[in-house]
């Protein structure tokens, strides 16, 4: 069999390490830069850097985890699939359920997002235009994406260099709390963290692409780490840089903090520049979005756990067209009533909770399955709960009607798969 052949699924596996790593960066880089740094802030103060260093730990426990079910599993759903498999069906549709509702909620963020960059005034239009152009590209398959999403990533990361270095070299205030003697606040820190973590979820696309990938015993295991490696470093740089140019306080006061952070830093000319990165980013996030969450309602229907035919497959071009076409109109009516803010918070509970269920089946391998050290899935559980558990209240109230109502969903549709 050829790498490229359709998997028994259906689906052509056309991406190497290169492009699912570009993928998740696409998913990640931007996600984290324009939109969550400012509520992190707020809530972690001059302990961001302490903030955004426990969301990476959960986040490389969460990427183990991932990554070692992902190469065992190499289907389409992603944690979906790994909690169906080592601890119930319950489990799955849960993780997949909270996948597929926070993570629509991210797309309607980031296409606002977009909006609100690129035309403050029709902010919605634009963002419900970006949805459609950038579903219809999905339709002509992955791999067209996967080329966009590289193209994105490259503008994206030329513009933060030229933020990071505007920001070391103008700015002068604290880095850290510790440089201006404000106390740690541990639970500052920790919603600082929850908050931050919407930044690091895009490694989830990778996993979710498991059918469409060559090789995913040897990719997916690579092209996690390594995408999680240098989003790490990037939003370390950010972080670093506009702390020094804005302080803790301006930073979470700012709408726009990089835009702010380079007029700050003496390097005016350069907001504009910032701005047409920042509508680049969130769009190359949304296509990563729109890709990861329509492969999780194509195999949650082949599951028969949402409507059947969700899970069917173009005949051409081999790609599940229903589920991204449904996702694409979800989102579309959510960027009419979504909230940026609030959608970071509800997105971060949905997607804490899905990873918290991931380690959880990640503890289960046995060592001949590829089991990772017990302390990697453990320290990912308790992380993934305790972050959630700090999120603002709003979020966490309404995170946890939303998968009392995927409990119920689940129970309704059980005599549905009994009969199948």
């Amino acid at each position: 069999m050829s790498p490229t052949d359709p998997s028994p699924g259906g689906l052509a596996r056309r991406l190497g390490t290169g492009d699912a790593v570009v993928v998740g960066l696409g998913a990640m880089i931007g996600a984290g830069v324009f939109a969550a740094f400012a509520p992190a802030a707020a809530a972690a103060g001059g302990w961001l850097l302490a903030a955004l260093g426990v969301a990476a730990v959960v986040a490389y426990c969460n990427a183990m985890s991932s990554a070692r079910l992902a190469a065992r599993y190499p289907e389409s759903g992603g944690t979906y699939v790994y909690g169906r498999q080592r601890l119930g069906d319950l489990w799955g549709h849960l993780a997949g359920w909270g996948f597929v509702v926070g993570k629509t909620a991210s797309c309607a963020a980031m296409a606002l997002t977009v909006g609100s960059y690129l035309a403050p005034g029709y902010a919605r239009p634009v963002a419900v235009a970006a949805v459609v152009a950038l579903t219809a590209l999905n339709l002509f398959g992955v791999h067209r994406s996967a080329l966009a999403t590289r193209i994105i990533v490259g503008v994206v990361l030329v513009v933060l260099a030229a933020v990071v270095v505007a920001g070391l070299l103008g700015g002068t205030g604290p880095v850290v709390g510790a440089a201006g003697g404000v106390p740690v606040d541990g639970w500052g820190v920790l919603q600082g963290a929850g908050l931050l973590f919407f930044a690091f979820a895009g490694y989830a696309r990778i996993a979710t692409l498991g059918e469409e990938v060559r090789d995913p015993q040897r990719t997916i295991p690579q092209a996690i780490p390594i995408a999680l490696g240098i989003t790490l470093a990037v939003y370390a740089l950010v972080a670093i840089a506009t702390l020094r140019a804005l302080g803790p306080a301006g930073l979470a006061a700012a709408p726009a903090p990089l835009a702010a952070a380079v007029s700050q830093a003496g390097a005016g000319w350069l907001v504009p520049v910032v701005r047409i990165g920042a509508a680049t980013a969130a769009l190359g996030a949304l296509l990563a979005l729109i890709l990861g969450v329509s492969r999780t309602v194509f195999a949650m229907s082949r599951g028969r756990h949402l409507p059947a035919g969700l899970d069917a497959v173009h005949p051409r071009r081999q790609v599940p067209h229903r589920a991204e076409i449904a996702v694409g109109v979800a989102v579309v009516a959510l960027v009419c009533v979504a909230d940026l803010r609030e959608a970071i918070g509800f997105s971060s509970f949905g997607v804490l909770i899905y990873y918290a269920v991931a380690n959880a089946a990640a503890l289960t391998l046995r060592r001949d399955e590829g089991a990772l050290p017990k302390p990697v899935p453990v320290v990912g559980i308790a992380g993934c709960l305790l972050l959630a558990a700090t999120l603002p209240g709003t979020a966490v109230l309404t995170g946890l009607v939303v998968f009392a109502v995927g409990g119920v969903v689940w129970w309704a549709g059980r005599s549905v798969r009994a009969r199948r």
